[in-house]
């Protein structure tokens, strides 16, 4: 065929001048010829752009019906090429009926808004706006229109009719889509980011923000209702990326005191939104109750939602505001008081003083009536405040209970890994959701032994079933980047046969642990072929990644009765994960077995499995005698680390060398961190190691200290749950967390700390150690640490807690303490006094006794009087 000819020497003009002399049919006649060289050339289309832009032509023009013509045009490969800019493209389009452009335009607007790029906006846009087709309000094809208006790009010539102009403010209002789509935006997900580039407001006419109130004033915008779906998308939440572009939107629209009065219920519902939201709607509720427009009871209502948040600022603010209410207007006195004893239940004890000292100040106007709320609320006081407000209300309060409970979490519990996966298309749907994100170990392990299970029974149903997954996603073999669970994709599409198993070794490999994943990987690719392997060996029998020895016995068994011949990185993975027993029958099952690899797993399971490491701490400086060249040194920028060393594992069983590089000497160097600094941690590293916490540690131990990071934290919890010893690296990793810039990561280092307690692998005097080591060199804020110390005790932890500061203070209060110890201090006195610890420590007596009235004095004089008590 003449057109397939033209398709393959990459000659777009002369494919849509061939289309124009075809008929229908002969169109459709052409289809199986395209679609054969579309699986061709599928690897590396990336290498022909020309070919692959006449193949999109080719293909819009001899799919005649619609749906099909944009399942053509929607493949990956195509929005990732230039066909979309070539004039003959528009030329094909325009030869089709008017009902088929529609259809086409309308589904291709409705695919996700990753799969197309602007080049497909611009000429989806042209269509719109040259033929009378129904503007698309898909997200994705608002979310590309949001990006081409705030960025002006270059057009092709021929795609006339879109909207230019120098400035936002000119295009936004020469553009006729605006009425239909900005009320789109309040719809869709994370996209308030792009309404705030700081940028676009330096240019005439301000950004998004300013140019949609602008368009709002001249009426093209209904004010109220942009108002309120501005507050509505506040209200539904959501990153604070996001939630600061909608923020800045509702600011730009500035709405007087009667409209903000009119939505007083929103307000008051955004002070439990993010600190930025919520910082906003406060301002706003103090400025209508300044203005009297505030109704009664509404700013006790606002006052126990915030009084009850962490930030200091809020909560003082909402303190100050109560305060000026009640000098305003007296006769508000009763409602002040009652709502500033809503701060009596926050875990900072500063916070509670200060709600004293507004109660002291009004306490007399409000009259006795409210002593009786006042005397029931002071339950939940801490004990340091328990004199002062026993003065305030007259009444002598409860002291603590004699008897002290430590309230820890339950011990996390073993999650049986489920069955294997039954079917071909359950297989499909796991490795589906791999490449949506899922990052489930359980997920990638079922998903991973699926494959091959499924190609040793049937592989043609298979890849049948992989048919859809490998339609949408591409997997070109050749990234920057390590190897990570959704390569997965790579195996099926060697089951599919469109690749091979060697070329995942195309990947450039970060770290040890995604040399191990790839090594599996590729051997589990190698052995797809029918009758070669039934299953894996190294799939878990938990969660977590670890495998029973029984179920490593059983699977041996059954391979040798098939005479299947286990792989090296799959045997060796297992022998990594397999939890050591004393069964007598599981080492009798063993020792039956005759095949090498079983020999193999009788020796290592008879002698107890991995040997763990021990692990030794020193201290890392960049520059040192290390053989650190200067490129390694800057690569942790000159920092102090505190880090550990480890003399390596020397096995009488060898294993595959992926897997034994996991296991080599560890000693800190700049090279290290070069070898992962590409890479953030994941579950599946923990998952190699599952039974050996120590070593995961110790080998994560660069990623745990870049505190100012985010998400490398949220891996403790994990690995506090995992088996194996608890030493330096692990406690070494949690105090790195505990200082972690962002809340949600110290939250995990929390959680990290309290099951290391509950299981009984916590040295509270060691981590104490640690963590004063890393404030003293500026590793760790203090700040930061009192926020997780005071979270963990607020989970009724506080004799854990006490622990660990009793071992931090001593370093901490030197003869020139560090900045933020005397918070530190409070609840370290919180912690003491509720857990009733006793006997003194020396610098805290050292403290104590300087001069001065500041924070530090006052809390080592508080807390020396506890340890002090019944002494």
């Amino acid at each position: 065929m003449k057109l397939i000819e033209l398709v393959r020497a990459g000659d777009a003009d002369g494919v849509a001048a061939e289309l124009a002399e075809l008929t229908p049919a002969q169109r459709r006649a052409c289809l199986p010829e395209l679609k054969a060289f579309r699986k061709e050339i599928r690897e590396d289309w990336w290498r022909k752009p020309d070919i692959t832009q006449a193949l999109l032509i080719a293909g819009a023009g001899c799919h005649t019906a619609a749906a099909a013509a944009a399942g053509w045009l929607g493949g990956a490969e195509f929005s990732r090429g230039s066909g979309w800019r070539h004039p003959a493209l528009l030329t094909v389009f325009e030869s089709q009926p008017p009902e088929w452009r529609t259809a086409v335009v309308a589904r291709l607007a409705e695919r996700r808004q990753e799969a197309w790029w602007s080049d497909e906006y611009q000429f989806l846009e042209h269509l719109v706006l040259t033929t009378g087709c129904p503007v698309p309000t898909s997200e994705g094809f608002v979310a590309h229109w949001l990006t081409d208006r705030g960025w002006q790009r270059d057009r092709a010539p021929h795609l006339t009719g879109g909207v230019v102009g120098p400035t936002l403010w000119q295009r936004l209002s020469a553009d006729p889509f605006v009425p239909l789509l900005v009320p789109r935006l309040f719809e869709i997900d994370e996209i308030g980011a792009e309404l705030d580039r700081p940028w676009h407001e330096q240019q005439d006419g301000g950004g998004w923000a300013q140019c949609l109130a602008r368009l709002a004033e001249q009426g093209v915008l209904d004010r109220d209702e942009m108002i309120d779906r501005c507050l509505a998308r506040l209200l539904r939440g959501g990153r604070a990326s996001d939630q600061r572009g909608f923020l800045t939107l509702l600011q730009a629209f500035a709405p007087t005191a009667q409209e903000n009065a009119a939505r007083v219920r929103s307000y008051l519902a955004l002070l439990d939104a993010l600190s930025t939201v919520a910082v906003h709607a406060q301002q706003v509720l103090a400025h209508l109750d300044e203005a009297g427009l505030l109704a009664p009871g509404l700013l006790g209502e606002a006052s126990a939602t915030v009084l009850f948040r962490t930030e200091k600022k809020l909560v003082r603010t909402q303190l100050s505001w109560l305060d000026k209410a009640a000098r305003r207007d007296p006769a508000r006195s009763g409602e002040v008081v009652l709502a500033a004893a809503d701060a009596f239940g926050h875990p900072d004890p500063d916070v509670q003083d200060r709600a004293l000292k507004v109660i002291a100040r009004h306490l007399e106007t409000a009259g006795e009536e409210v002593l009786p709320q006042l005397r029931a609320a002071s339950d939940v006081l801490n004990p340091a405040h328990t004199a002062r407000a026993g003065e305030l209300f007259g009444v002598e309060l409860q002291a603590l209970a004699e008897v002290y409970e430590e309230l820890l979490p339950p011990v996390p519990q073993p999650v049986p890994m489920p069955d294997p996966l039954g079917s071909p298309a359950e297989v499909a749907e796991e490795i589906g959701a791999i490449l949506a994100g899922d990052a489930d170990v359980t997920a990638f392990e079922r998903a991973l032994d699926g494959l091959v299970r499924h190609a040793y029974r049937d592989r043609p149903a298979l890849v049948k079933a992989l048919e859809p997954v490998l339609r949408v996603h591409l997997w070109s073999g050749t990234r920057w980047a390590d190897c990570s669970p959704p390569d997965i994709l790579h195996v099926a599409m060697v089951a599919a046969r469109r690749t091979t198993p060697e070329l995942l070794r195309s990947i450039h490999r970060a770290t040890d642990f995604g040399d191990l994943l790839a090594s599996r990987l590729e051997e589990a690719a190698r052995r797809l072929r029918p009758g070669r392997t039934p299953f894996l060996l190294a799939t878990p029998t938990s969660a977590s990644g670890s495998l029973d020895a029984a179920a490593l016995v059983e699977r041996l068994a059954a391979y040798e009765a098939a005479d299947v011949e286990a792989g090296p990185a799959d045997l060796s993975q297992a022998l990594l994960r397999v939890v050591p027993t004393d069964d007598a029958e599981v080492l009798a099952a063993a020792e039956r077995l005759t095949s090498d690899a079983g020999q193999r797993v009788a020796r290592w399971l008879r002698s107890g499995g991995l040997p763990a490491q021990p692990s030794t701490r020193v201290r890392f400086v960049p520059g040192e005698d290390r053989g650190l060249d200067r490129w390694e040194a800057y690569t942790v920028q000159d920092a102090v680390l505190t880090v550990v060393e480890q003399p390596g594992v020397e096995l009488d069983e060898p294993l595959a060398a992926d897997a034994a590089k996991l296991l080599g000497p560890l000693v800190p160097s700049g090279r290290r961190t070069v070898r992962y600094w590409r890479s953030s941690p994941s579950r599946h590293w923990l998952a190699a190691l599952p039974n050996h916490r120590e070593e995961l540690a110790a080998r994560l131990l660069d990623a745990f200290a870049n505190v100012e990071a985010r998400g490398a934290a949220e891996l403790l919890p994990y690995l506090a749950e995992a088996d194996g010893p608890a030493g330096p690296a692990v406690h070494l990793a949690v105090a790195y967390g505990l200082g972690a810039r962002l809340p949600e990561d110290r939250a995990a280092a929390v959680d990290a700390l309290l099951v290391l307690a509950v299981r009984g692998d916590l040295d509270g005097a060691l981590l104490g150690r640690e963590l004063a080591e890393l404030v003293l060199i500026g590793a760790v804020k203090t700040n930061r640490l009192t926020d997780s110390a005071r979270a963990a005790a607020g989970t009724g932890a506080y004799g854990t807690v006490w622990s660990v500061l009793a071992g931090a203070l001593p370093q901490l209060l030197t003869a020139k303490p560090v900045r933020g110890a005397g918070e530190l201090l409070a609840v370290a006195a919180d912690c003491a006094r509720r857990s009733g610890a006793r006997g003194s420590i020396a610098e805290v007596s050292a403290a104590a006794g300087r001069g001065g009235a500041s924070r530090l004095v006052k809390e080592a004089r508080a807390l020396q009087e506890v340890l002090a008590a019944g002494v």
